[in-house]
């Protein structure tokens, strides 16, 4: 049964993995692949964070935690065969997504990967979207963030997308 559930949910997620970026029509506050010598700049600027926190509490914490910290046993499935809400702190797999991914995740919910989580897109709009995956992505270390910016900017420039 284990191998169907993984096999289910690979074979939701490499399309959605494969997939160039959608829709992002709405403006982010920095390119997410700037950089200058001394400091990774982040693509989200702070007033987006400071929105994103309540957002967050109102629609996220219930099931991530207040801090992001999540589930411990995040990979493992629960009794019910779903996978439990992960820690969106930088601590598990939600920094090897691309922001269109993890844009996505919110908007269709994890409901299709295997997860619980409801879908999104009907209760926030996409700047509230974003807030809250600049909120999440506040709380990952410098390394974290500069590892995904990396794989970011090596995707975009092999599909030409971003």
């Amino acid at each position: 049964m284990r191998n169907t559930s993984n096999m289910v949910f690979l074979s939701v997620m490499t399309p959605l993995l494969l997939a160039g970026c959608g829709d992002d029509s709405i403006a982010i506050a920095e390119n997410p692949t700037q950089q200058t010598m001394t400091q990774l700049k982040r693509w989200y600027s702070q007033d987006q964070v400071e929105r994103g926190n309540p957002l967050y509490q109102s629609h996220c914490a219930v099931c991530h935690k207040p801090d992001a910290s999540g589930t411990k046993e995040w990979n493992k499935l629960d009794a019910n065969g779903k996978l439990p809400p992960p820690p969106l702190n930088g601590s598990a797999h939600t920094w090897h997504h691309p922001l269109s991914i993890l844009r996505r995740t919110v908007i269709y919910g994890g409901i299709p990967l295997g997860g619980t989580m409801p879908a999104f897109g009907d209760k926030l709009t996409p700047q509230q979207i974003y807030d809250i995956l600049a909120w999440v992505q506040s709380h990952w270390s410098d390394e974290i963030y500069k590892i995904w910016n990396q794989r970011n900017s090596m995707a975009n420039n092999r599909t030409g997308s971003g």
